[in-house]
C-alpha cells in the first residue's frame, strides 16, 4: 500500500529529478479530456467513438450488418478524422522531436482550436445535435483525439497513453503479485483508469442533462490550461523536455 500511495503522489506531483518532469499530471489532464469527449461522442453523436478506435472499428462492423442505432458513415468519418489527426500529430512529433515541451504545448494549442470550433458549432444550435452539428463534432473531435494519441505516443511516458486503457488494465493484472510479478507504477496505472472514468462519468452527467455546450467548453478549458501550463513549465529548456533515451 505504501508503494502504491508513493507512486500516486509521484505521478501527481513528480519529484524534481524525474526524467519526465510535469508530463505525468499533464497527460492525466488529457486522459480526463478523453473521458469527456467519448461521453459526448457516444451519448450525443449517435453511438460513435472519436477517441477509442477499437470500439469504433467494432461499431463499424456492427453497422455494416445492420445493427440498430449505428451508422456506417459516422464510424467511417470518425475513423478518417482520427487518422488525419494522428498523421498531423506524427508530423508535429518529427518537427519537435528534440523538445517535448514544445511538442505538447503546440499539440494542445491546436486541440484547443479544434475544440473551440465544436463549442461554436454546438452553441449555434443551442445544443441541439442536427446532422450538420453531429458531423462537425465528429470530424473536429476525431482530429483532436488522433493528434493527442500520436503526441502522447511520441512523448513516451509509460502507462499514460491518454486514450487507451486496455494495455494499462492488462498490465495491472498481468504484472501483479498474484501473477508472479511486481507491478511497476501501480499508482500511475490506477490513476489513469480512475481519471478516464471520472471524465466519462462527468461527461455523461452533463450530456444526459442537456449540457452539451458546457461539456465541450470544459474540454476546451482543460486543453487551454494544459497548453499554457506546458508553455510556462518548459521555458528555459529543463531536462525533462529532452526526449527519453
Amino acid at each position: 500500500m505504501r508503494r502504491l500511495l508513493s507512486d500516486v503522489v509521484s505521478t501527481l506531483v513528480p519529484p524534481r529529478p524525474d526524467r519526465h518532469g510535469p508530463l505525468p499530471p499533464l497527460l492525466l489532464t488529457l486522459t480526463l479530456v478523453t473521458g469527456l469527449v467519448d461521453a459526448v461522442s457516444y451519448l450525443a453523436l449517435g453511438h460513435v467513438f472519436v477517441a477509442n478506435m477499437t470500439g469504433n472499428v467494432v461499431f463499424l462492423g456492427f453497422a455494416l450488418v445492420g445493427a440498430a442505432n449505428l451508422s456506417v458513415l459516422a464510424s467511417l468519418v470518425s475513423l478518417a478524422s482520427f487518422l488525419a489527426g494522428a498523421l498531423a500529430g506524427g508530423r508535429l512529433g518529427t518537427r519537435f522531436a528534440t523538445h517535448r515541451g514544445n511538442l505538447l504545448k503546440t499539440a494542445t494549442a491546436v486541440q484547443a482550436v479544434l475544440a473551440a470550433v465544436t463549442v461554436a458549432a454546438a452553441a449555434a444550435t443551442g445544443g441541439e445535435v442536427t446532422t450538420g452539428v453531429r458531423y462537425t463534432l465528429i470530424v473536429f473531435l476525431g482530429l483532436a483525439m488522433g493528434l493527442q494519441n500520436a503526441v502522447a505516443r511520441r512523448l513516451g511516458v509509460p502507462d499514460l497513453t491518454t486514450t487507451v486503457l486496455t494495455l494499462t488494465l492488462t498490465g495491472l493484472a498481468a504484472d501483479s503479485a498474484p501473477a508472479g510479478g511486481m507491478t511497476p507504477r501501480p499508482g500511475r496505472r490506477i490513476l489513469s483508469v480512475l481519471v478516464m472514468f471520472l471524465g466519462a462519468y462527468a461527461g455523461a452527467q452533463l450530456v444526459l442533462h442537456g449540457h452539451l455546450v458546457l461539456t465541450l467548453s470544459l474540454v476546451l478549458l482543460l486543453l487551454v490550461v494544459t497548453a499554457v501550463t506546458t508553455h510556462r513549465l518548459s521555458s528555459g529548456d529543463p531536462a525533462w523536455t529532452r526526449p527519453p533515451s
